[in-house]
């Protein structure tokens, strides 16, 4: 391995010093990153500033970095074999290394925006069927409960009812409508 590296020229040493650190170090940091691994410590000058509002698309990052270095290494490596010169083997190889850093910050870009808000609109239980939990009181006297799925979730939601009876536990029931305070009217489902 040394004689083989040591009868490689200083340009071709560049080159694979740069794809084997960078491809390192690389590999280490899109581990710690989808592990949920803290990378603050490596030195990451794109990690969150108080007060800060967002940058947004972050093409200047130490894992973009580190993703440029590792394809314009290699891609500098396949095009000397290929026997290009060296002024088009650095230009084939900062190109694509570009290429890389621009689809890194795309691809972390998009996965920043994955995350949801949380934020329960009750809004969209309206017309949904659910079941009664706890007893709802005939002609809004009593406030009971129910369990309807709502954005995707099951959630035991605040009910009164406008029915003449009251709405028992297990009867099935339709969002009729939703006050302003996040009560839900419901009537019994006759279906």
């Amino acid at each position: 391995m040394e004689q083989w590296f040591a009868a490689l020229g200083t340009f071709e040493k560049v080159y694979w010093v740069t794809a084997l650190i960078s491809s390192l170090l690389f590999i280490i940091l899109m581990i710690m990153t989808f592990v949920g691994g803290e990378v603050d410590d490596l030195g990451d000058v794109d990690a969150e500033i108080d007060g800060d509002t967002g940058i947004g698309f972050q093409f200047l990052s130490f894992k973009n970095l580190m993703g440029f270095f590792t394809i314009f290494g290699w891609t500098g490596i396949a095009c000397m074999n290929e026997g290009y010169s060296h002024v088009v083997t650095v230009a084939i190889s900062v190109f694509c290394g570009l290429l890389m850093m621009l689809a890194m910050a795309a691809l972390f870009y998009y996965l920043g925006k994955l995350t949801s808000s949380g934020s329960l609109k009750l809004k969209n239980a309206l017309n949904g069927v659910g079941e009664v939990y706890l007893t709802i009181g005939a002609n809004r006297s009593k406030m009971g409960k129910v369990m309807i799925k709502v954005q995707g979730g099951l959630r035991e939601l605040e009910a009164l009812t406008d029915e003449n009876t009251d709405l028992k536990q297990g009867d099935i029931i339709t969002v009729t409508q939703v006050t302003d305070n996040g009560v839900l009217i419901v009537n019994k489902n006759t279906n």
